[in-house]
């Protein structure tokens, strides 16, 4: 099996860390500058800032807050949400993240799957994918935090972008994102067939069993976020969970490998 990610995610609105069921009804966490220093120590090996109302207002407000982390943060850094141009990608580079999650941009307008690509190479470039199910086995791509539906058809689209330049997908399944009732496996299954570039789920983390189940699947990175804001599993436990159910893991510094 190969290597596996340990993701903290963030979803951020305003100055708040945030957490939703269904990507609604969010209760604020805390500081997310805080919970990012927490989870990287803690041993998280990249951390993913979300700005979940950024397309709504047409705005990405996360440079801030990625500066501060960055400088005393050495994992990898994804920020997403309400990034719509190179100026955009630029900005956040320079605030220190690493890569960029573009979706509701990506859709309008696919031309900037291949213009970021191109400038700052295909490793910067994911595609967020906002999946909701609409029959067995069919998954329809949407934008806006699950608000828009678009008509494209997950899987063909995340064909359709790693062909364009994408390098890496970020699948988050709005069905199971904040439940604690596992991720869709079909779902993250089919995508991780489909291309050939690392693929991170997202939503439905409950407990420890759910890892082998996504690790199955081959995808490169699982993103955690419900479990880790309330304090349900540490990133030490479920790493450890991770290891016992054969996924090949980044040991914590200081822990048994």
């Amino acid at each position: 099996m190969s290597h596996v990610r340990i993701i903290a995610r963030l979803d951020i609105k305003g100055p708040n860390l945030i957490k939703g069921i269904h990507l609604e009804g969010l209760r604020v966490v805390g500081d997310p500058h805080e919970h990012a220093l927490r989870y990287y120590s803690e041993g998280a090996d990249e951390l993913l800032f979300i700005d979940i109302v950024a397309s709504l207002y047409q705005r990405n407000n996360l440079s801030d807050i990625i500066k501060r982390t960055a400088d005393r943060i050495y994992v990898p850094i994804t920020v997403g949400g309400g990034i719509r141009s190179l100026d955009d990608v630029s900005k956040m580079m320079h605030s220190g993240a690493d890569k960029v999650a573009i979706n509701t941009a990506a859709i309008a307008r696919p031309e900037l799957i291949g213009e970021v690509a191109r400038r700052y190479g295909s490793q910067c470039m994911v595609l967020g994918i906002e999946a909701k199910r609409t029959a067995p086995g069919k998954w329809e791509a949407y934008t806006d935090n699950g608000r828009e539906r678009t008509g494209q058809d997950v899987v063909e689209w995340a064909r359709r972008a790693v062909d364009m330049g994408a390098g890496e997908i970020l699948l988050t399944s709005v069905d199971q994102e904040g439940t604690r009732k596992g991720f869709d496996i079909p779902l993250v299954q089919q995508v991780c067939d489909a291309v050939n570039v690392p693929v991170t789920a997202s939503g439905g983390f409950g407990r420890a069993e759910d890892l082998a189940a996504v690790g199955a699947t081959g995808v490169s990175g699982i993103a955690i976020a419900d479990a880790l804001h309330w304090k349900r599993m540490s990133l030490i436990d479920i790493k450890a969970a991770a290891a016992a159910a054969g996924l090949d893991v980044r040991p914590i510094a200081g822990s048994p490998a």
